[in-house]
């Protein structure tokens, strides 16, 4: 009996010490040894990736003005085209027919006008002989008049009318890129209907957002929205595959309007597109490089985030520490922060293990490679303690 009653407790004592070492990821409590870092400065090269998407600098639908049959397709998808050159020709048949009969409107308004005019001149002639009245004259000028306002009036619609059989022949707005051709020869169109799209991809727009806080952060540095994207360095576009597109780009562009959905701004970067890699419509991720010669650099585990403000427990010359809000650069790899204020060359921060800590509590400083050492002797005690074999080893000691 007393030996159960021993093993019984043993054990007790084991599962309470794994339980304290957390699985072997920290010491236990009560321990105040934490690992403790002095500030420095250093070079930091840091890029920020963000989700973006990839439009031609200009991408114009082609409609039809006018409806009726396609007659012919006159390019391929992917084709470059021209400004100007025709794309697709509809049925003209009607259009044509409307032009002919606003020609012999004004023909006949001509003819009008000219007889219009004889009389008038005529009229005149035997007013100024006394033979007619003022009247008959003021009667000949009118219909004279008329008979001007007629032709102009038929010729206006001929113009009209001629201007609607050119739009039979669709042409393309810009030069650029065919894309997809959803109607086939024989199609009936209207204005409704988009033919295609001529993109041009000489150079290409990307657009992307950053948060709120990130674009706030920036103008703040530069003083203004419009230096803040001046100060953005040249950019570098991640394709789909993976790859760096080898030509730089550049910010050109921010919104002046936070989507309400997203709390975010967009904003353009172009890049030049000579070698027609990049297609409108495509997806990549845009990223920003950072450099910095004198940057305090700290590691993110060693911070903590509370209401979008971030702190360090900074240990004073009394070994106490102090729960200290700094500010960093908005752009960060993901694993360290770059410290804009909060903490200067030569001041001490802990560095790991700081859950276990509060905000005045006095500890005993050590370096990092003693205390992962010591996690590290816990967790094999921990996993010797586990086995049926460790835990009679350590009961005979």
């Amino acid at each position: 009996m007393k030996i159960k009653k021993s093993l019984l407790v043993a054990a007790t004592v084991s599962a309470a010490f794994l339980a304290s070492c957390g699985g072997g990821g920290s010491l236990p409590k009560g321990d105040n040894e934490f690992a403790v870092r002095t500030v420095s400065t250093s070079a930091a090269s840091l890029q920020a990736t963000y989700p973006a998407t990839i439009k031609g600098i200009q991408d114009v639908e082609v409609r039809p003005k006018v409806s009726g049959f396609i007659t012919k397709v006159l390019v391929h998808e992917g084709e470059t085209v021209r400004a100007g050159q025709v794309l697709f020709t509809i049925d003209s048949e009607t259009y044509a027919a409307a032009v002919r009969q606003a020609q012999a409107a004004v023909n006949t308004a001509k003819s009008q006008l000219s007889t219009s005019k004889l009389t008038y001149e005529n009229n005149k002639r035997l007013f100024e002989k006394k033979i007619i009245g003022q009247f008959e004259l003021s009667s000949a000028e009118n219909s004279y008049a008329t008979a001007q306002a007629t032709l102009a009036q038929a010729e206006a619609s001929l113009a009209s009318a001629k201007e609607t059989l050119s739009w039979c022949s669709v042409k393309s707005p810009s030069a650029g890129v065919v894309g997809s051709l959803p109607f086939k020869e024989g199609a009936l169109v209207s204005a409704s209907n988009s033919l295609t799209t001529v993109s041009d991809i000489s150079t290409m727009e990307v657009f992307f957002s950053m948060s709120e806080r990130e674009i706030l952060a920036l103008t703040r540095t530069s003083g203004s929205a419009q230096a803040a994207i001046a100060a953005i360095p040249d950019v570098k576009l991640q394709l789909t595959d993976g790859s760096i597109y080898n030509h730089p780009g550049k910010v050109v562009k921010m919104s002046g309007v936070i989507d309400a959905a997203t709390g975010s701004l967009s904003l353009i970067a172009h890049f030049a597109n000579p070698e027609r890699l990049l297609k409108s419509g495509g997806a990549g991720q845009i990223v920003i490089p950072s450099e910095e010669a004198n940057a305090v650099i700290i590691p993110q585990e060693a911070t903590s985030e509370v209401q979008n403000k971030i702190f360090v427990y900074v240990v004073g010359k009394d070994n106490k520490v102090k729960y200290t809000e700094i500010t960093v650069n908005p752009q960060n790899d993901g694993k360290n922060y770059i410290v804009t204020s909060g903490l200067k060359p030569g001041d001490r921060y802990v560095s790991k293990g700081i859950t276990s800590l509060n905000d005045g509590m006095e500890i005993k400083p050590i370096t990092e490679e003693q205390y992962l050492k010591k996690i590290d002797d816990a967790a094999k005690l921990g996993e010797k303690q586990g086995s049926a074999s460790g835990f009679v080893d350590v009961m005979k000691k």
